[in-house]
């Protein structure tokens, strides 16, 4: 049997942010999946999501809400009420969420469903108590155009040293991770297949961080540094 992805990450107590691009959402859902078997999770947003349809979820709530649904639902999203039926960040403190429950999962950030991103100064929304934060790249973004395929195209380039024409490399892609230092480790998603993961075995060697990759549809994921 796979290793859970919340091992293989070795996800611990406290807040937990994924940011990046090419599956936050499914990342969060499937750890609060896995981490539920072994504690209560919060799941919420510093940015927006979705309202899930398939988690019991609070928005607005009092602590006393909170640590109520946790007593009775082992993961519970939370958040303040956006537009167009989205979550943005709860009005409870970081550190109250993490008091109330064993694990905080927290997408931190927005990549326009684009399977990679550059960030502007502003991003991503870290909370401030985050104990580790996992940064997302999606392999079908690799040899599409830059312009096409990554989100803030303009910083990619600049980041990078490539044009909006040219192709999303590992090269380019340990590039724009190298510059921007955001996450204690990454997670490349949709390596589907043999060379995608070659391509992310490449990706690995670049940088100075952990590098996972594998399929969250498939639940299966290697550690290649």
């Amino acid at each position: 049997m796979p290793l859970e992805l919340s091992r293989l990450l070795a996800v611990e107590r406290g807040i937990t942010a994924l940011i990046g691009s090419g599956g936050k959402t499914t990342a969060m859902y499937l750890l609060a999946e896995e981490l539920s078997r072994r504690g209560t999770v919060i799941c919420t947003t510093s940015t927006h999501i979705l309202m899930p349809s398939h988690l019991h979820t609070l928005v607005d709530p009092t602590p006393e809400d909170l640590s109520r649904a946790l007593a009775e639902n082992s993961v519970v999203c939370t958040g303040s009420t956006a537009s167009e039926g989205k979550l943005t960040a709860p009005t409870l403190s970081w550190a109250t969420l993490a008091a109330l429950a064993d694990y905080v999962l927290v997408e931190a950030d927005g990549a326009h469903r684009l399977p990679c991103k550059a960030h502007l100064p502003h991003e991503p929304v870290i909370p401030p108590e985050t104990t580790q934060t996992i940064l997302l790249v999606g392999a079908s973004g690799l040899e599409k155009p830059i312009q096409e395929a990554a989100h803030r195209p303009e910083v990619f380039c600049r980041l990078s040293g490539r044009k909006p024409g040219d192709p999303i490399t590992p090269a380019a892609l340990a590039a724009v991770i190298k510059a921007e230092a955001l996450g204690d480790k990454v997670l490349m998603n949709q390596a589907d297949g043999p060379e995608e993961m070659a391509q992310a075995k490449i990706l690995a060697d670049l940088l100075p961080v952990p590098v996972f990759a594998g399929s969250l549809w498939k639940r299966s994921f290697l550690c290649l540094s």
